[in-house]
């Protein structure tokens, strides 16, 4: 169906694995298109999870194709960064979480993927960072706003002003990684926390990540308000009315996402 994603099910998980190994994954305007085309017809009733991940053991994502980028104008490059940056946030604004499964350099643009999903895992080989001040240019798919709010604003302009990569193990030291565990074992991280995810009440799990993205750049008052509100629309659930019913009597409710 595409050219360079990847497509499996396992359940109610998805894995999206970008696959353009000559590039090392490199993000070109057709990867972008794709990535695109899969998120605005993913089946988020059905599907519980995304896992996105890369092709091969050596890259996630080692950044955006330079040999595209090196011709544009300015413009065209404004065009280039728009589409990453709106495909990005059509991936962080997914109605279910994704988990970036990072498997080696995660680089500009892959780095940039990897803090668009809702929890990072990366192998102990691999490399982040936003080197883009060596090309001349900056992040522009959106890296300036998100690592910031990731790691905190000193470290950030670090990482962006120097263009140094960190290792794995400084990236979990900063907060950019939620874990680190050894290459083998990856995937199968990624799939046990994405089954946990799958197993609760999708329509709560939804509920949580609106909430959380949306009550970022609101003031504390509005927050905790708009969060009641979300709260209350919980009791409307089928799922929660026999999820308690279930842990009342001491039973197990498999949840319906109704």
């Amino acid at each position: 169906m595409y050219e360079h994603l990847k497509i499996e099910e396992r359940g109610t998980v998805a894995i999206m694995t970008i696959s353009a190994p000559k590039s090392l994954n490199a993000l070109n305007t057709t990867i972008l298109k794709e990535m695109d085309d899969y998120l605005t017809h993913f089946d988020c009733n059905r599907l519980r999870c995304l896992i996105v991940t890369g092709d091969g053991e050596k890259s996630f994502v080692a950044g955006a194709d330079i040999s595209e980028m090196a011709i544009l104008n300015v413009p065209q490059g404004q065009t280039f960064g728009s589409r990453g940056a709106a495909v990005f946030r059509k991936l962080e604004t997914l109605h279910v979480p994704v988990i970036a499964a990072v498997n080696g350099f995660a680089l500009g643009g892959g780095c940039e993927l990897a803090m668009a999903c809702d929890i990072r895992i990366c192998s102990d080989n691999a490399r982040f960072g936003q080197p883009e001040v060596g090309l001349g240019i900056i992040p522009g798919f959106s890296g300036t706003v998100r690592l910031a709010r990731l790691v905190g604003m000193g470290m950030a302009k670090q990482l962006i002003y120097t263009g140094k990569p960190i290792k794995a193990d400084e990236a979990l030291r900063i907060g950019l990684v939620n874990a680190v565990v050894p290459q083998a074992e990856l995937m199968d991280k990624a799939m046990e926390m994405a089954n946990q995810i799958a197993a609760n009440a999708p329509l709560a799990v939804k509920a949580a990540k609106l909430c959380i993205n949306t009550e970022w750049d609101m003031e504390a008052d509005e927050a905790v308000m708009y969060e009641s509100g979300i709260f209350g629309r919980c009791f409307a659930t089928e799922d929660q009315k026999n999820g308690m019913k279930a842990f009342l009597e001491k039973g197990k409710y498999v949840f319906q996402g109704k």
